[in-house]
């Protein structure tokens, strides 16, 4: 009975070294691709205009990226689109706000419009890159590049708007911030999605 009882705990032990061993080796694999995912976005920001802001709205999405060319693109566009679609809500409700200037609310409307067409334009690629088929692949991305290109246009475009000594400081800074970081955000889109089309061409 004794025999058996210490046969059962060496067993249980046995198992239970198993299990924490093969939980180490997950957690250490797991370890392993998130900083190799991590090197794979810094690298590959390293060659985008702003290289910090590019590691810093696609770090978080390491997990998903892992050392892909195309997902690191495609999620470029995606935090972009979604700070686009952010910025032009924001956008919409300040040009409906009271106080300011006639030159302000046409900047504002202005502005609403080309970040409008931004979205359109950052959409439409976004659901080019998920589409890729192999035979027509440099047409589609010569697309995408016309598209994020025209985006960024009119980003700028809409920034620009914003400069003069006409417009309320408070206004003009926060819209002007808002819209550089969605151009700088674009840029850096357009650059990781120009390598993945140089992997491939």
């Amino acid at each position: 009975m004794e025999g058996s009882c210490s046969n059962n705990l060496f067993i249980a032990l046995l198992i239970l070294l198993a299990i924490s061993s093969h939980i180490k080796s997950s957690s250490a694999a797991a370890h392993t691709a998130a900083s190799t995912s991590a090197e794979f976005i810094r690298s590959s920001c390293s060659a985008t205009t702003y290289p910090k802001l590019c590691i810093s709205s696609l770090s978080t999405h390491a997990s998903v990226i892992q050392n892909n060319p195309k997902l690191l693109a495609s999620t470029a566009l995606s935090v972009t689109l979604s700070t686009a679609r952010s910025t032009s809500t924001m956008m919409l409700k300040l040009s409906q706000s009271h106080g300011l200037k006639p030159k302000e609310v046409a900047a504002m409307h202005d502005c609403v419009e080309e970040i409008s067409d931004s979205v359109d334009e950052l959409q439409r690629s976004l659901g080019e890159m998920n589409n890729f088929k192999g035979s027509n692949f440099q047409l589609m991305i010569n697309d995408i590049q016309t598209w994020v290109s025209g985006a960024l246009t009119d980003e700028d475009t809409c920034a620009d708007g914003f400069t003069g000594n006409a417009m309320n400081g408070n206004v003009k800074n926060v819209v002007r911030g808002r819209i550089v970081n969605i151009a700088h955000l674009t840029s850096n889109a357009l650059a990781l999605i120009n390598n993945y089309a140089s992997l491939l061409s």
